[in-house]
């Protein structure tokens, strides 16, 4: 016999899943509950619905860099070669901000010391020879004229970007 989840009473259930006794109280109790869960589901749907192209454009950054910084978690560096412990960037060769044709692509984007991506405003020069060491001159010709293009993403487009990513990070977290 359950107990109802308001009163504490036990009652006898008329269907199995039951959790209210049918004290006018308790329904009350429940109806109420019933359309609070209906407001946070449809409160969900409409949020989802008002989202721009920007707002994904950030969250599958925020995917890629997440992504950039389990990949290169036991290299060195992409900038002065110092090992990357603590904490440490994801720090893009053609600017995010600059750049958004190649701002998803981690080609473009390697493992940097915070002191080279902040302060040294990411050590291009160094960046650059250890960046065309680990991708090849063809790869980084690519992304260079890729750079130059204009990019309009479209939400479809970044929702792809942010499952792909999310489910990559997940297998790496998995993985160690």
């Amino acid at each position: 016999m359950p107990r109802c989840k308001h009163c504490k009473k036990k009652f006898d259930a008329i269907h199995f899943n039951q959790k209210y006794c049918t004290d006018e109280e308790c329904i009350k109790v429940w109806i109420e509950k019933a359309k609070e869960v209906q407001w946070k589901k449809r409160k969900r749907r409409i949020k989802e619905e008002l989202r721009t192209t920007s707002d994904y454009f950030k969250e599958a950054q925020k995917w890629v860099n997440k992504f950039v910084r389990l990949r290169d978690k036991n290299k060195n560096c992409v900038s002065c070669d110092a090992p990357l412990t603590g904490k440490y960037d994801a720090g893009h060769f053609f600017s995010a901000g600059g750049h958004k044709s190649v701002a998803l692509d981690v080609r473009n984007v390697h493992g940097q010391c915070v002191y080279c991506n902040q302060w040294e405003h990411g050590a291009l020069y160094k960046y650059q020879k250890e960046l065309i060491r680990r991708i090849g001159m063809e790869a980084f010709k690519e992304i260079e004229a890729k750079s130059q293009e204009e990019k309009r993403w479209d939400k479809d487009e970044l929702k792809e970007i942010i499952h792909n990513f999310k489910k990559k990070c997940r297998e790496i977290e998995n993985n160690d």
